[in-house]
């Protein structure tokens, strides 16, 4: 489909990437979201937690959060409470490793990690409960939901009827090298003080298969996928992690309509994340690109909800019907 025309516009003098990126993390509470905790065995012996947020619904969105987040992130509740006004029940599963949580195997949930996201879908619609269902993801949890869409459209079920995605780095490879550019030193540390304490949880818990050694040192995230995510994922290298996890070359493929939001001044973002010719060939999918939002920010303030939330709201009552 086109290019989708942004009705995003920035709050007065809040319209600069890094005030975006950085003010709801800083500043934003959400209240009004109680979660229902639930543990997901999976297949390798490994679990998922899964926090529910029930309305009663007869809709279901499966919810993703970015690299190294959680189900507690305020993007993830602010989300969350926008679709239960809306309607919809809420599903939202937490990342191998991630909020802290030490997991049964040494893997981790990864950008290709679309074997997860399956067995979220499939236990989500399980009871059969649900008769339509939606996927949003935020960053990393973005380009994981097109994968999973992309890579086996046949084993989508049909009642997942939508997905959207905000700032979503569909080709991680030019996204790692956006990410060491010195705008972002202070994102690439606090990237790495999460990644350090989650190699030392893992190292602890399984020092024959996973070494800390010097983990303090590492300061690319091109080493830190070849010391550590491709040999613990079964991938060649990191080069070959971030080829083989990148949803942009499989876009073609999806056959669930798509809405991708990338804002424009996103610093996370290469200029291969804005997809113009496979999103204009693919009537499935669509871009919209606000030339402001930074990386997940979209800062708004009616009613207490950001223009994210009254986004994805607004795709998935216009799709997933």
């Amino acid at each position: 489909m086109p290019v989708v025309e942004s009705t995003y516009r920035a709050p007065l003098l809040l319209g600069n990437r890094h005030v975006q990126t950085c003010l709801p993390t800083l500043f934003r509470k959400v209240e009004g979201v109680a979660y229902e905790r639930e543990q997901l065995a999976l297949p390798d012996g490994a679990f998922l937690h899964l926090d529910w947020s029930r309305i009663g619904s007869r809709r279901l969105a499966v919810l993703s959060h970015g690299w190294e987040g959680h189900t507690r992130r305020c993007y993830m509740l602010g989300m969350v409470r926008a679709l239960n006004r809306a309607g919809w029940d809420c599903l939202c599963w937490q990342f191998r490793w991630c909020g802290g949580v030490t997991n049964r195997t040494p893997a981790c949930t990864h950008n290709g990690s679309v074997d997860d996201v399956r067995a979220v879908v499939d236990h989500g619609l399980a009871s059969g409960t649900y008769d339509t269902a939606a996927l949003v993801g935020f960053s990393m949890g973005g380009n994981l939901n097109l994968n999973y869409l992309a890579r086996d459209p046949d084993r989508v079920p049909s009642v997942v009827r939508a997905s959207v995605g905000f700032s979503v780095p569909v080709d991680l490879e030019s996204c790692s090298r956006s990410l060491m550019q010195p705008a972002n030193a202070l994102y690439r540390r606090r990237f790495f003080h999460a990644l350090c304490g989650k190699i030392h949880r893992m190292a602890a818990a399984f020092p024959g298969q996973v070494d800390a050694t010097g983990v303090e040192e590492i300061t690319d995230f091109a080493v830190f996928d070849d010391r550590y995510t491709a040999p613990l994922h079964g991938f060649a290298d990191g080069a070959d992690y971030r080829r083989r996890a990148s949803s942009l070359p499989i876009l073609h493929q999806i056959r669930v309509p798509s809405l991708i939001v990338n804002a424009a001044n996103d610093s996370f973002l290469s200029p291969a994340c804005y997809p113009y010719p496979v999103c204009e060939a693919n009537p499935n999918l669509f871009l919209e690109v606000p030339s402001t939002g930074g990386h997940c920010g979209f800062v708004d303030f009616r009613d207490g909800e950001y223009w994210s939330e009254v986004r994805a709201r607004e795709f998935l009552a216009e799709t997933a019907q």
